[in-house]
């Protein structure tokens, strides 16, 4: 039997995660310009914009005491990030003209690069690289570190970074964003008050930068609120992210497709790996796999431990070790083109980066997109300040979806506009699409791809095996999760929505999908329960892709990520 996730979604109205400003000023706090998220969107935005209040005092005294305040929920900016990552350095460039790329947070540039085709015992070199996979002239870098980095450059700039603070609520009026309310803190399992009980705070802004990554929690609120469509529903991709220190220097960057993924269209297993070296003793390994696969057994975790068995891998981590921190996991928007919200602005708000979509799935590549959005949006805020106009007016903020649709984003997305879609019908047609596709620049078969949400896609009881962690080489999911440094409360409130009266096969895909044992049978006079540990969670957002529904812990808890 075949089961569609999307038929067990609990009971969630966007109505409960929007709210009217308080009427207490002691619990509001005016700002001028509010990002939410301190990822490579938010952060470059920040940055954009205080480099251009600069030169322009008369702009800045309009915001007031802190004109560009930056929400972060994790323990400090760049916990909770988390990429491959390769990345292009043209944002840095447009942010930080007279550094260098040694001053810049890489490890240093692709020096050579590879594409294998793999089966169980083989690796099957591509003898060429498709041109929208090709690295020349980029940087290997960690994601974490790029925002710990960037943070430290936009409080230079007298940017105001508030850490350990989750936006849980849109604050409207008279169809206008207004702002967001953060997160009570010091909450039972219950969501009761405990002796150190903090009411969370109403952050009023001019205009709220909604950059808060994929599967965003504000992001669905607002685009529902305000009834913004889509022509194609956003998919998704769950990756799965090792660090290794290994003996041996690897001098390029490789990917891979193939096993342990099965071709069959049946099966719609989409994704591939990749290997990117840290310097001379440290390597990145990871595995990302389609959100829209059929088979309810498959785990992403348990295939990337099956993954470091090849013996191409092998040859690259024997001898070495996973760090103590060398573990993450997060989930990466793959709809592309036709998945972007059809309108990037409401009135007194904007979308950027991974919130509103902007990844280049054939190229590998959503960082610099998120940068250079962010950069945009930066600018188009300062034109409208600047111009003495009101953010808050229906329209105003139209100046960035100009500024997008007249940038390379546009141009990039849009020649690469079907190509993940190609994949639905199986790995060998797939390919054999997306390369018709890369030689015409998307022009054939040209039209548009329809999808399905991943959630709508049914799934079947499958009988995937993996191997036995041996927590040396083998991980389990439990010690990958400290792994990542989470130290969420235990007694933290339940931040993860599902239903529990589900059907076995709904519930045992949770279970396998989840790489951080959120999600698990329990027995209770004599039945299996489906249980959730929430303070396992590492916030990849998987389960909003495939049933459930993820919105924000209290803020600071989660992974503390530091190189991934």
């Amino acid at each position: 039997m075949r089961f569609i996730p999307s038929e067990y979604r609990p009971p969630i109205s966007s109505a409960e995660f929007v709210a009217s400003p308080s009427e207490n000023e002691e619990e509001r706090f005016e700002v001028g310009v509010l990002f939410v998220g301190a990822g490579p969107a938010g952060l470059a935005g920040a940055i954009r914009l205080a480099q251009l209040l600069q030169s322009a005092p008369e702009v800045q005294e309009q915001l007031g005491e802190m004109p560009i305040v930056v929400l972060e929920k994790g323990k400090y900016p760049g916990a909770h990030l988390l990429s491959g990552a390769v990345v292009h350095p043209g944002a840095f460039h447009k942010l930080f003209p007279e550094l260098s790329p040694q001053d810049l947070p890489f490890y240093g540039p692709v020096e050579d690069e590879a594409l294998y085709l793999l089966t169980e015992k083989k690796a099957l070199k591509v003898p060429f690289m498709p041109p929208s996979m090709r690295n020349h002239g980029n940087y290997v870098a960690s994601l974490s570190r790029i925002g710990q980095w960037l943070a430290g450059k936009a409080e230079e700039l007298g940017v105001m970074i508030l850490p350990e603070t989750a936006a849980v609520k849109v604050l409207v009026d008279d169809q206008r964003v207004l702002g967001v309310r953060t997160d009570d803190k010091g909450l039972d399992r219950n969501g009761r008050p405990m002796g150190n009980y903090e009411p969370g705070s109403d952050m009023l802004a001019r205009v709220t930068v909604v950059g808060e990554g994929t599967l965003g929690h504000l992001t669905q609120t607002i685009l529902d609120l305000f009834r913004i469509e889509r022509e194609n529903p956003q998919i998704y991709a769950l990756g799965v992210k090792e660090i290794w220190e290994v003996p041996r220097p690897l001098h390029r960057v490789i990917h891979t497709m193939g096993w342990p993924l099965r071709t069959g269209k049946k099966y719609r297993e989409f994704g591939g790996s990749f290997m990117y070296p840290m310097g001379r003793d440290r390597v990145s390994i990871g595995l990302v796999v389609g959100m829209d696969y059929a088979d309810a057994s498959l785990s992403v975790h348990d295939l990337l431990q099956q993954f470091k068995l090849h013996p191409l891998v092998k040859g690259i981590l024997d001898g070495g070790k996973r760090l103590e921190k060398g573990w993450g996991a997060k989930t990466i928007p793959e709809g592309g083109f036709y998945s972007l919200p059809r309108q990037l602005h409401v009135p007194g708000a904007l979308f950027i980066g991974d919130a509103a979509g902007f990844v280049n799935v054939p190229a590998l590549k959503g960082i610099h997109y998120a940068m250079w959005s962010g950069i945009l949006a930066a600018e188009a805020i300062f034109e409208v300040l600047k111009a003495g106009n009101d953010p808050q007016s229906p329209h105003t903020l139209g100046i960035f979806d100009a500024k997008i649709k007249n940038s390379f984003i546009w141009k990039d997305l849009y020649r690469v506009r079907n190509m993940r879609q190609a994949f639905q019908y199986g790995f060998f047609t797939g390919s054999l699409l997306a390369g018709l596709m890369s030689l015409t620049g998307g022009a054939f078969p040209g039209g548009k791809f329809s999808v399905k949400p991943d959630g709508e896609h049914p799934v079947f009881a499958g009988q995937r095996n993996y191997p036995r962690p041996d927590n040396q080489y083998i991980f389990d999911k439990l010690s990958s999760v400290y792994a990542s440094g989470n130290r969420s409360r235990d007694t933290m409130p339940n931040h993860l929505r599902i239903r529990t009266d589900v059907p076995r096969e709904i519930g045992e895909m949770w279970v396998q999908m989840c790489p951080a044992l959120v999600y698990e049978w329990t027995e209770a006079d004599g039945e299996k329960q489906l249980t959730i540990n929430a303070p396992n969670c590492v916030h990849c957002g998987a389960i909003t892709a495939k049933g459930g529904r993820f919105t924000p812990p209290e803020g600071g808890n989660g992974p503390e990520y530091e190189e991934t």
